[in-house]
Parts: C-alpha cells; sequence; structure tokens
C-alpha cells in the first residue's frame, strides 16, 4: 500500500518510508517557482525553463530530502540501460553546460548524497536495501525497461554489497495503460522479446492499434528479479494534470514544451 502524504510537493512509498536511514520522494509538480508549463516544480534541466528556476526548484527538493544542492545527483538520459555508481555530485560549470555523464541509473552507498532520475511518463523506479545500505534510482521508459535497466539497476546493487532478497522496490507515477496507446510495430518488438508480453497490451478504439501497460510491464520485470517488494504508487502522469507533466498530454496538445518530475532516493547522513 502506498499514501499520499499531506505536502503535494512530494509522494512517498509507504514501503520506503518504513526503512530506517532512508530518505525518498516522488515529486509532483508542486511547490516550485516555474511558469507557464512549467508550472511550477520542474527539476528538468534539459528542459526549456529558465535555468534559475530549475535550479531554485532543485535547490528545494534536495531540502525535502535532507541533503545541499551540490549533493543532489541526476543523469542526462537516453533511455539506455547504463548504470552508474556514484559517490558525489557533478559539478556544473559557469556556462550552464552539464557534466552530468549519460545514463539512466544511479545506484550509491554514500550517505547525505540524493540520488535521481526524472520523468514525464516514464517510469521512475527507487530501490533500497536498508541493511547493506545500499540505494538505487532508475528511469524505466519502454525502451530501458525492455532493454535491462531495471536487472542492470539490481546487478549493480548486489556488487556494492546489497541481496536482491532484500531490496524493496517502489514504482512512482507514470503514465498508465489508459492513455499509452501504441501502434503495431511497437507492439511485435515487444512480442519478439517475449511472446508472453502479450499480456501488457489490449486492443485500442483505433484498428490495429493498443494500449501498453507501462506499470504492469515494470512490475513483472521486478518480480522476475526476486526482489523483496513492490509499491506501485499507480498514479497516472497523464490524467492527472493537476500533480503531474505529461510528454504524452503535451504533444497531443501541441504544447512548446513540458516540465520533468525528480524522483530520488538519499541514505541519511
Amino acid at each position: 500500500m502506498s499514501q499520499r502524504v499531506p505536502d503535494p510537493m512530494m509522494l512517498n512509498s509507504s514501503s520506503l518510508s518504513a526503512l530506517p536511514g532512508i530518505a525518498h520522494g516522488f515529486f509532483t509538480r508542486q511547490g516550485g517557482v516555474s511558469q507557464g508549463v512549467y508550472a511550477s516544480l520542474n527539476g528538468g534541466l534539459g528542459s526549456g525553463d529558465e535555468r534559475a528556476l530549475v535550479l531554485d526548484n532543485r535547490a528545494r527538493m534536495a531540502a525535502a530530502l535532507g541533503v545541499t544542492p551540490e549533493r543532489f545527483a541526476t543523469v542526462y538520459q537516453v533511455h539506455s540501460p547504463d548504470v552508474l555508481v556514484i559517490d558525489k555530485a557533478w559539478v556544473e560549470n559557469p556556462w550552464g553546460e552539464s557534466a552530468r555523464p549519460k545514463a539512466d541509473a544511479l545506484v550509491t552507498r554514500t550517505p547525505g548524497l540524493a540520488i535521481a532520475v526524472s520523468s514525464a511518463d516514464c517510469g521512475p523506479i527507487l530501490f533500497a536495501d536498508a541493511q547493506a545500505r545500499v540505494v538505487g534510482a532508475a528511469h524505466a521508459g519502454w525502451k530501458g525497461a525492455l532493454t535491462g535497466v531495471i536487472e542492470a539497476t539490481i546487478a549493480t546493487m548486489e556488487r556494492e554489497g546489497a541481496e536482491r532478497a532484500r531490496i524493496r522496490t517502489a514504482l512512482g507515477p507514470m503514465i498508465s495503460r489508459a492513455a499509452y496507446e501504441v501502434g503495431p510495430e511497437f507492439e511485435a518488438r515487444f512480442l519478439e522479446a517475449d511472446p508472453e508480453n502479450g499480456a501488457f497490451f489490449t486492443p485500442s478504439q483505433r484498428p490495429g492499434h493498443f494500449m501498453f501497460d507501462l506499470p504492469g510491464f515494470i512490475a513483472k520485470r521486478l518480480a522476475a528479479c526476486g526482489v523483496a517488494a513492490i509499491d506501485d504508487l499507480a498514479r497516472c502522469t497523464y490524467a492527472d494534470e493537476t500533480l503531474f507533466y505529461s510528454y504524452r498530454r503535451m504533444t497531443h496538445r501541441r504544447e512548446a514544451d513540458y516540465g520533468r518530475h525528480l524522483s530520488a532516493i538519499a541514505l541519511n547522513a
């Protein structure tokens, strides 16, 4: 079971909240300073939003997790299965260019360092082995989930001392099956990888098209890894405009850009 905390700036997993020494949050779009299509807690350094506003928003998120802005790390996401182990955040240079490496998941054993992934329909996943003091965060869109970012994150955590049978996971807000229509070539790619993936597709109202269950697909991959717990917040980014950004909603409305949520986890110092 999951619950929303009173502050709409951040959602929490009850499973992860029960773990000692770990702070986490799935940040919504509420509680920030950005304007327009980015209103208001846009954490996307790659968006077209004013950089100073994004940095202010990220500082608010860092404070909510009990770390300084300099200890709040994200990567340059590329829809890959690549995972990095880090012990410090990247230094931004004066020209605004990011020193962040390309990857889609982070793992750390360093107390007082928050690791975060961004999303706006894709699936954010947080991982924690409280006994080994190892945490992870992964960005799992359809491509990353299909090509192994979930399995790679867990394997990386194991190399850092975690045990998959102790790892608790939480799935943050993402696009739901009801809002995720895809074409026949999309379904074919999943069926080619594993015929059993057909369970995550149902026919849509358009002939030859399907509704894809990204949260269900992610949960299946996690279950196959043998993790201790899978907590799905079951929040749809497309359906709830008050709390969430959505790339697909932006494209349907032909808006110029969209904000990004951040989902983060940290070991308390």
